[in-house]
């Protein structure tokens, strides 16, 4: 393909032609006839729909999607804008927000959809759960067609701020060219280990400095 025409729709196109994918949806679709999946179908690649290919300037990688009903989204770390309760490690993100920005912005919902439009990817490395079972689609498939994703954008952008909150998406790291893009890392915002380095990264004001640099247009958090 055509680099300078690439796009999320030829990238998932050939990605979908290939036997494990095609193995995947199959599996994924026989879930549903006896279990509660998340996301709804129509929102599992919702952080491509959001975020176009070439909009991208931040990718934000996370674990697999919130199993409790009505959170999951598509985009990793977001809930539905309706949703009454902010999941913990998304308030722990709202919180270091506020202190790294000198804010005191009171996030009224954890919808992330503003992030992406401003061409944040918040890609999940597993794009399904079952119900109340985290990690259930581990090992499924999902994680060869992010690390594809990653790989293309790894490939075809460049000056790229990867950000890898935790031990789960610091195994992404081999996977980017250190050469070409930029690479924030902390502990996962989870009140288990935000303790441990995500509190005081300062990843929000550190992104808009390299965006600067970049002469890109800085995120509004």
């Amino acid at each position: 393909m055509n680099n300078t025409k690439y796009s999320w729709n030829n990238i998932l196109i050939e990605e979908k032609k290939k036997p494990y994918f095609i193995n995947l949806i199959k599996f994924i679709k026989q879930q549903r006839l006896t279990k509660t999946i998340y996301p709804k179908a129509k929102n599992i690649f919702n952080a491509f729909k959001f975020t176009p290919f070439y909009n991208i300037k931040v990718v934000i990688i996370g674990q697999d999607p919130y199993y409790n009903k009505n959170q999951a989204n598509g985009l990793a770390f977001s809930v539905y804008s309706q949703c009454t309760i902010i999941p913990p490690s998304l308030k722990n993100i709202f919180k270091e927000i506020n202190n790294d920005l000198n804010k005191n912005k009171l996030y009224s919902d954890g919808c992330l959809i503003r992030w992406a439009k401003q061409g944040i990817l918040l890609l999940n490395t597993i794009l399904t759960v079952e119900e109340k079972k985290p990690m259930s689609h581990a090992n499924i498939g999902w994680e060869i067609f992010t690390n594809q994703i990653i790989n293309i954008i790894n490939q075809l952008r460049k000056n790229i701020i990867f950000i890898l909150w935790g031990s789960f998406a610091k195994k992404k790291l081999p996977l980017i060219n250190t050469k070409k893009h930029f690479i924030l890392t902390s502990s996962h915002p989870s009140p288990l280990s935000a303790h441990r380095g995500f509190i005081g990264c300062n990843h929000f004001s550190k992104t808009n400095k390299l965006l600067l640099q970049l002469k890109k247009k800085i995120i509004v958090w």
